[in-house]
């Protein structure tokens, strides 16, 4: 008579990861194979005996997430700034290292969250990645447009980078920020955007499937939907400084009258110099596109060749302009001209500095 004992051992083995050791939130790596065999042993009249089950193996699937989170929800800036920016940081909460396309975008309505309704675009919208990790957008350094190889649980910032308009009446300007998840694993080159496995494919256990596990619906129908693969994240503009303080002072001095050596008067065939001094008194906002206008005295003729743009002061003189309106071929930082016909003086200043000052002068002579 013989005696039958049964008992079954399970046992698993993880290839790339080891099952029991502590992971990361986003789990156990895509791709990782679980391996799982079975151990019964028995015994026959007290002889002990062992037979395993063949070994059962699976993939780990690519569960897809990812989190694109503002940093401010509104950035102040300047008219006429060039290279502003806004910040968001980027996580990949995926279970896989994978590259990120990212797609920027301006919107044309009212965001829930920001300030005031956007009223004007942003020049150059390019998105870039924050290459050394200081967080700031540095022209030049930071010239990455999409993320290479993020890692799981991974972070990085990303930046909006435009240019301000120097518009009347700007305000507000409203962007976004998508991000889409691609494939990676090879440094250096973006990969192609991940496709999901479809819902009504049954499991494979030696492929590694693809399901997009991203909550992030925004619910605006421009914007995010959940389990897409792709986040967005909005942000915006705000013009901090809408004017400046710019003023003009008008001055003259007598330069000669062909009588007196020293203190030379007004008198008829006197040349008077003009000074116009423009003065902005807003710090560290400048006033762009700056053009003065300014009509001569019916009792006074205009000196050929006596306009000068850009002193510091009006004593100080400028940049001489050769008084036509043809200022293409010119190369200079001023422009400027007299037209006879109007009698109108123009002169025209690319900046002045927030705080700076810069002077306008020419000559007449008194009839």
């Amino acid at each position: 008579m013989s005696r039958f004992v049964l008992r079954a051992l399970l046992t698993g083995t993880a290839a790339a990861a080891s099952i029991g050791a502590a992971h990361a939130q986003s789990g156990t790596p895509a791709g990782t194979t679980v391996s799982n065999q079975a151990t019964a042993t028995y015994s026959v009249n007290g002889t002990p005996a062992s037979v395993q089950s063949n070994v059962s193996t699976f993939k780990v699937d690519r569960k897809v997430d990812l989190t694109l989170v503002a940093q401010t929800g509104t950035t102040k800036v300047n008219l006429g700034q060039n290279a502003a920016y806004l910040s968001f940081t980027l996580t990949n909460k995926t279970n896989g290292t994978q590259d990120f396309i990212l797609n920027p975008s301006q919107q044309i309505v009212s965001l829930p969250g920001l300030l005031g309704t956007d009223n004007f675009d942003v020049g150059n919208l390019t998105a870039y990645v924050d290459k050394n990790g200081n967080g700031t957008y540095e022209p030049g350094t930071d010239d990455q447009t999409y993320v290479d190889e993020l890692p799981a649980d991974g972070s990085v910032a990303v930046f909006l980078v435009g240019d301000i308009p120097n518009q009347n009446g700007a305000a507000f300007a409203s962007a976004s920020m998508q991000a889409v998840v691609a494939r990676g694993g090879t440094t250096g080159t973006r990969g192609t955007v991940l496709a999901e496995t479809l819902l009504d494919v049954v499991d494979d256990p030696n492929a590694e499937d693809v399901v997009f596990a991203d909550n992030d619906s925004d619910g605006l129908s421009a914007g995010d939907l959940a389990r897409n693969g792709a986040a967005r994240a909005y942000a915006q503009f705000e013009i901090g400084t809408r004017a400046v303080d710019l003023s003009i002072l008008k001055s003259s001095r007598v330069i000669s009258d062909g009588v007196n050596l020293v203190g030379p008067k007004a008198l008829p065939g006197a040349t008077v110099e003009y000074c116009l001094l423009v003065r902005n008194a807003t710090l560290l906002t400048p006033a762009t596109g700056v053009a003065l206008a300014d009509t001569l005295p019916a009792q006074t003729t205009y000196v050929d060749g006596s306009l000068k743009i850009g002193g510091a002061t009006c004593l100080l003189g400028g940049e001489a302009q050769d008084d036509d309106a043809d200022d293409a071929s010119d190369n200079r930082i001023y422009s400027g001209a007299y037209n006879p016909a109007t009698r109108v003086i123009t002169a025209n200043m690319p900046t002045v500095a927030g705080g700076g000052q810069l002077a306008a002068t020419f000559q007449v002579k008194i009839n």
